[in-house]
C-alpha cells in the first residue's frame, strides 16, 4: 500500500545525497491549509496536455459520426425545449426566437453539464496511474475541463449558423464573452474538484452526480429568461454563478439586455469563493487517494 506521504508529496528542488553524491528527489508532504502548490501544475503542463489529447481521441474513437455528436444534442435538446416551453408552456424569449434564445444558453449550460459527468468517475479511472507515480492530482480534473472546450467551439459553429438563418448579429459586448467563458471553466473546475475527491471515497456520489446536474439546469435560466424570477429573489438567485454566465452569453451574442451588475458580480463572487474551498477540500482529501484506490 502507498504511504500517505507519497500521496500527498510534492517534488522539491533536487539535491545531493550525502552517500552517493549523485542528485536526488526530494518528496515532501503537504503542511497548512493554503498550501496549495499550483507550480507544479504547471511543470506538469505536457501531461496536462496529453491527457487532455487522450480524452479527446478516446471520445471520438470508433464513432460513425464523429463529432456531430456534439451537434446533435444541443440541437435535439433545443428542439424540445422550443416544443415544451414555447409552444405549450408560452415561456418568454425577451423578443428573441426562442430556438436561438434556447441555444445561446445550452452551448455554456452543455459544456459545464459534460465536465461535471466526466470528472466525477476521473480520479476512479486513473486510479492505475494515481497508485504509480507522482505527479499533481489537480491535473486530472484540470484535464476534463478543458476537453469539453472541443465541443463548445463546434457549438459556436452551429450557433454561427443560426444567427445567420434568424438574422440576429453579434453586438460590442462580444468582446466579453472570454471572461463568460472563464466564468463557466472556474465554476465547473470547482464543482468537479469536490465531486471527484468524494466520489474517491464514496462511490455512491457517481451516481448522483445525473441528478445534480438535472435540478440545476431548472435552477439555471438555460429554457426561460432571468425577466420570469421574482425581482426579490433576484440576487439570491444570483448566487448561481451559471446564472451570470448564461445571461453574459445572450448578452455579449444576441444583444440581450445588459445583465445586472450588481448580481454579476455577486455571482463572479460565489465562484472565488467556491473555487478556493474546493482546492482546498481537493488537496486535503488527496492524501489518502492512493491508499483507497
Amino acid at each position: 500500500m502507498i504511504s500517505e506521504t507519497v500521496a500527498l508529496s510534492r517534488i522539491g528542488a533536487p539535491r545531493r545525497n550525502e552517500d552517493s553524491r549523485r542528485p536526488t528527489v526530494v518528496i515532501e508532504p503537504s503542511r497548512g491549509l493554503f498550501q496549495l502548490h499550483l507550480g507544479d501544475v504547471w511543470r506538469y503542463r505536457e501531461l496536462l496536455f496529453f491527457l487532455v489529447w487522450r480524452d479527446v481521441k478516446v471520445r471520438y474513437k470508433q464513432t460513425v459520426l464523429g463529432a456531430t455528436w456534439v451537434g446533435l444534442q444541443p440541437l435535439a435538446m433545443m428542439a424540445i425545449f422550443t416544443v415544451v416551453f414555447r409552444r405549450f408552456a408560452a415561456v418568454p424569449s425577451d423578443g428573441f426566437p426562442y430556438p436561438l434564445f434556447a441555444f445561446t444558453a445550452l452551448l455554456p449550460w452543455m459544456y459545464f453539464s459534460q465536465v461535471i459527468s466526466l470528472s466525477g468517475p476521473s480520479l476512479v479511472n486513473n486510479g492505475s496511474l494515481i497508485t504509480k507515480v507522482y505527479f499533481p492530482r489537480l491535473i486530472i480534473p484540470l484535464a476534463t475541463t478543458m476537453t469539453p472546450v472541443v465541443d463548445l467551439v463546434v457549438g459556436f459553429t452551429l450557433l454561427a449558423g443560426l444567427m445567420l438563418w434568424f438574422g440576429v448579429a453579434p453586438n460590442a459586448g462580444v468582446v466579453f464573452l472570454p471572461l463568460f467563458l472563464l466564468l463557466a471553466m472556474m465554476t465547473a473546475l470547482a464543482v468537479s474538484l469536490v465531486l471527484t475527491a468524494l466520489n474517491v471515497r464514496y462511490r455512491d456520489v457517481g451516481y448522483t452526480i445525473p441528478f445534480i446536474v438535472q435540478f440545476w439546469m431548472y435552477a439555471t435560466p438555460v429554457a426561460y429568461p432571468v425577466s420570469v424570477v421574482p425581482e426579490q429573489w433576484r440576487l439570491l438567485y444570483s448566487l448561481n454563478p451559471m446564472v451570470g454566465v448564461i445571461e453574459g452569453f445572450r448578452w455579449a451574442l444576441l444583444g440581450h439586455h445588459r445583465p445586472d451588475v450588481a448580481a454579476m458580480m455577486v455571482g463572479a463572487a460565489a465562484v472565488a469563493v467556491l473555487l478556493v474551498a474546493a482546492l482546498v477540500f481537493f488537496k486535503r482529501m488527496e492524501r489518502t487517494f492512493a491508499d483507497v484506490l
